[in-house]
């Protein structure tokens, strides 16, 4: 299979040159030329297999096709539960089992399986930029940490991710770099792209992305919607619908290819915070990228969602038929904190943020009268937001010992403008 640039300026790519790539050269998203047709994505045993049988058809005649099973069990270690809520017929799919405890350790884990074994024989390294508005550069980094002939460059935006986020991101080091950005996620973005699509500075050191524009994040993120939809579907025989809390839209474009594919999943609708550029469009307006404002929900912070451009090919630009086929709900602050608080009073449930900006779109849809099965997409645990989390429950969150373990490291972040001769120049210096 063969993968094309959604901005079709650029020459066709393999799956290997695809992931290797990050970005297309034209600055568009790599998507495949064609879709795989339409089959019955049945769960397997685990989440490994339901990958593999999920993914097959992406890596038909690629050089990482032999070795698609054993990448699949080297990056899935861990379990995506799904457990029920207290609402009959409400579920929560749990993606926060991974080492760095957020649903980003899935993409980020496949991703090094690919790249180490695409590395393998060469004699330059790699450097992979990751922009994070919390969650995506712990687990690229947790993800990468120690493997030859790859480098990791984290950028965040200084001051707008957790504290606890902020250290996972600066405790690694080795041949993982944290730097702390005075600007917005967006800004973190921007700077990566530029570097991705600057040529002459690619020549002297090679880059590679680790953000959901990776098409090596984005197709494995399909295998736990496979898995789940796959589960329940076996188990009741009906669809399982999904809410999902989104950013930069690679979560819920994991979840709409799965269905596109033949998983047994329904409606999608997506949960975002106060950054409502999504909202806007699905309920009519333009699509109108603006600065992203802060919010309790930090990696949701996301003003220009970046996988916006495969949701629009996925639909071929039909802007009607787009709307049509989803919904999409804004949350402030107030509602996420309320129901959180509420949740935990009435039932002994915690959320983190935005898995709370979700639970709180699913109980609005249940108001409304909406029926069926609904599973909300739980994407990192709470107590890496203890200090949101904590005074709305009225005690502490305990800690996952991966997670504990990572907070007993010591971490250093650089600072750097949002300024992409800044980046650059901190690039060349890796040279």
């Amino acid at each position: 299979m063969n993968f094309i640039s959604t901005r079709h300026a650029a020459p066709a790519a393999t799956l290997s040159q695809a992931i290797a790539a990050g970005l297309a050269p034209d600055g568009g998203l790599y998507v495949p030329e064609v879709l795989p047709p339409r089959r019955a994505l049945t769960a397997g045993a685990d989440l490994a297999a339901s990958a593999s049988h999920a993914l097959q058809p992406f890596f038909a005649g690629d050089p990482l096709a032999a070795d698609l099973q054993a990448i699949c069990r080297e990056a899935f270690d861990f379990p995506v539960p799904l457990l029920p809520l207290a609402t009959p017929g409400d579920y929560v799919l749990e993606l926060f089992h991974g080492p760095t405890a957020a649903f980003k350790d899935v993409g980020a884990r496949f991703l090094a399986a690919c790249l180490t074994r695409l590395r393998r024989d060469s004699d330059k390294p790699l450097t992979i930029l990751v922009a994070t508005s919390g969650d995506t550069g712990a687990a690229v980094a947790a993800a990468f940490h120690q493997q030859p002939g790859l480098r990791v460059v984290v950028l965040y935006p200084d001051g707008r991710v957790s504290p606890r986020q902020a250290h996972q991101l600066g405790c690694f080091g080795d041949n993982i770099s944290a730097l702390r950005v005075a600007g917005s996620f967006d800004d973190c973005q921007a700077m990566v792209k530029r570097a991705l699509n600057d040529e002459a500075l690619q020549e002297q050191v090679p880059l590679s992305s680790a953000n959901s524009i990776s098409l090596g994040r984005l197709l494995p993120q399909m295998s736990y919607y496979v898995h789940a939809a796959g589960q329940h579907h076996a188990r009741t025989g009906q669809p399982l619908n999904f809410v999902i809390p989104t950013g930069n839209l690679g979560n819920a474009m994991a979840a709409i290819l799965a269905r596109e594919l033949g998983s047994p999943i329904g409606r999608i609708v997506l949960a975002t915070n106060a950054n409502d550029v999504l909202p806007q469009y699905f309920a009519g307006g333009d699509y109108a990228p603006r600065a992203s404002v802060a919010t309790i929900a930090n990696a949701m912070d996301v003003g220009a969602p970046s996988n916006f451009e495969r949701l629009r090919w996925l639909y071929r630009d039909d802007d009607q038929g787009l709307r049509a086929a989803f919904t999409a709900i804004s949350v402030d602050d107030a509602a996420i904190r309320a129901t959180i608080a509420q949740r935990h009073a009435e039932h002994g449930e915690v959320f983190c943020p935005h898995t709370g900006t979700a639970v709180h779109v699913l109980q609005g849809l249940r108001n409304q009268g909406e029926g069926g099965d609904w599973a909300v997409a739980a994407t990192a645990h709470p107590a890496k937001f203890e200090s949101i989390v904590e005074p709305l429950v009225g005690g502490p969150v305990a800690v996952p010992p991966a997670l504990a373990d990572l907070l007993a490291r010591p971490a250093h972040a650089e600072p750097m403008a949002a300024e992409y001769p800044a980046l650059r120049e901190r690039l060349l210096a890796l040279s």
